[in-house]
């Protein structure tokens, strides 16, 4: 299998599995008790706290070290090789994900008092430095990879313009419930990318697969087959929308019937009819 497809395929994995943790926890949370629903930024288990936590920094270094010190050298005079600038660019994201991780333990840990506002603007940050590189690549992404690559930036800014307004309306069940969704799309695009652009059989009419400077890339024959693949992913993207849409309904409904609802008892606030949208004055304990 190819080093760029298993690039795609293992961090989109990521991002799913975490985007669908999210989704049944926001629902969960929701369902419960909505009107002490609150988004966060990260959910723990019952018997390892921080264990999503732990598999992002766990991942992510994994990522790290493949990228830079297995596969990669440095030039006989210490520079970086050209052809290697991508992977520094990739290690350099998942790095952020390691700080954001680590940050978010160390918030925790010690009960800072604003500890859910600085981690959602720690994943913000982290989310808009992928934005940043997948835009500003050093690989020219054009072409066939260049369109999967347009779809994959537009989800990054739903999942950061999400994160962003979760830490001023924090209480809103719908955006934590689009902030989820959009994560794990990215996860199934991602994987869409590595399999559809890493698998020959799957090119388009008229498209190959080529070994390029340190990975492999996509061509097409001509204009006209480029044209057609355009369209085609076009088309693709649109039919993830309806089944990512479609399953996100599915999952509320089949949770709303085997969640067990409990309703706690309203707090000084709620009954005053005060509201409070800071994640600074709460005492909430991730609702788990």
């Amino acid at each position: 299998m190819a080093k760029s497809m298993l690039g795609h395929i293992f961090p989109g994995l990521g991002f799913f599995l975490i985007g669908l943790w999210h989704l049944f926890n926001h629902i969960k949370l929701h369902l419960q008790n909505p009107k002490s629903f609150t988004i966060h930024p990260w959910f723990p288990t019952k018997k390892v706290r921080y264990l999503e936590l732990f598999l992002i920094i766990i991942g992510s270094c994994r990522y790290t070290y493949t990228e830079i010190f297995r596969h990669h050298h440095l030039d006989p005079d210490g520079t970086i090789p050209t052809p290697y600038l991508i992977s520094i660019e990739h290690t350099s994201i998942t790095i952020f994900y390691i700080v954001y991780a680590g940050f978010a333990i160390v918030l925790d840990f010690v009960g800072a008092r604003a500890k859910y506002s600085l981690t959602q603007l720690l994943a913000a940050v982290a989310l808009g430095q992928q934005l940043i590189m997948f835009r500003l690549h050093s690989t020219n992404h054009s072409g066939l990879e260049g369109q999967y690559h347009l779809f994959l930036q537009i989800l990054t800014i739903s999942v950061l313009s999400s994160t962003l307004l979760a830490i001023r309306f924090c209480k809103s069940f719908i955006l934590g419930f689009c902030q989820s969704l959009s994560l794990l799309f990215v996860g199934v695009w991602m994987i869409a990318i590595g399999v559809m652009l890493g698998t020959p059989g799957f090119l388009p009419k008229g498209c190959s697969l080529i070994s390029g400077k340190g990975h492999q890339e996509v061509n097409c024959r001509d204009e006209e087959s480029l044209h057609r693949a355009k369209a085609l992913i076009n088309i693709e993207f649109s039919w993830f929308v309806i089944g990512i849409m479609i399953f996100s309904m599915w999952f509320y409904l089949f949770l709303a019937k085997v969640v067990k609802v409990k309703y706690l008892p309203l707090g000084k606030n709620e009954k005053k009819g005060e509201k409070n949208h800071d994640y600074d004055d709460e005492e909430d304990d991730l609702g788990l």
